[in-house]
């Protein structure tokens, strides 16, 4: 593991600090094996979980924070709005086993300059990390269609999901409800009440047009199913 210190190329100059936010332990190290070995590039540090992340992102300072979605405490979405809210020059790229058409467009509201799908994570994790540092945008061209098609365009999708009409805090609900835990584990996650993810999930009922908790439960599996 790198100590975060800027260390110099062959031509001196520093090297672009990388900062790697991300709940799997082999995940980071393959990503940071791979950045390492890129010229130019160096992993300064690494966290699982949000408060953890802004602790050492505060004290590193990276040029580039590489967040996932899911996190072991927390939320990326969340990171992502208070890293936001401290330092509006760190720049962010999200790499998620998430489908992009769920989150990359949130990730991007948030403050994020790019999204990647863990699925393709290796062979274009270095383009989209040079990309995002040269101040550019990254994401997968058939993204970068659609959301022009949507906000530019005007086109509707047929047949939207109403997925797409909930929070970010409802959409991380039902992902969580989707993989099969317990409302005491996921409210342990997000760091919130059991009553909160309650009203959260009547919340849910609502917008999805479900009539119950059984079929709240089976929505969200199938959703997960399908999205990653």
């Amino acid at each position: 593991m790198k100590n975060g210190t800027p260390k110099n190329t062959s031509n001196h100059s520093p090297k672009a600090r990388i900062f790697i936010v991300d709940d799997h332990p082999m995940m980071r190290d393959g990503m940071s094996t791979q950045i390492s070995h890129e010229p130019g590039l160096d992993v300064c540090g690494e966290a699982d979980d949000v408060e953890r992340a802004l602790r050492l992102i505060s004290e590193l300072c990276p040029y580039l924070v590489i967040v996932d979605i899911s996190l072991k405490t927390g939320h990326g979405i969340d990171l992502i709005k208070r890293l936001r809210e401290r330092n509006s020059t760190t720049k962010i790229l999200v790499i998620s086993m998430y489908d992009e058409t769920v989150y990359a467009e949130r990730s991007l509201q948030a403050g994020a300059m790019g999204y990647l799908n863990k699925q393709t994570a290796r062979e274009t994790l270095i383009n989209a990390i040079r990309t995002v540092l040269d101040g550019k945008s990254y994401l997968s061209p058939e993204m970068t269609d659609r959301i022009l098609k949507s906000h530019i365009g005007g086109v509707v999708e047929p047949g939207k999901s109403p997925v797409a009409n909930l929070s970010d805090r409802e959409l991380e609900v039902l992902a969580l409800i989707g993989q099969g835990n317990t409302t005491g584990a996921f409210a342990k996650k997000l760091l919130l009440s059991v009553h909160t993810i309650d009203t959260y999930r009547e919340k849910l009922k609502i917008k999805l047009h479900l009539a119950n908790a059984a079929e709240l439960n089976c929505f969200a599996a199938q959703w997960v199913l399908e999205n990653g």
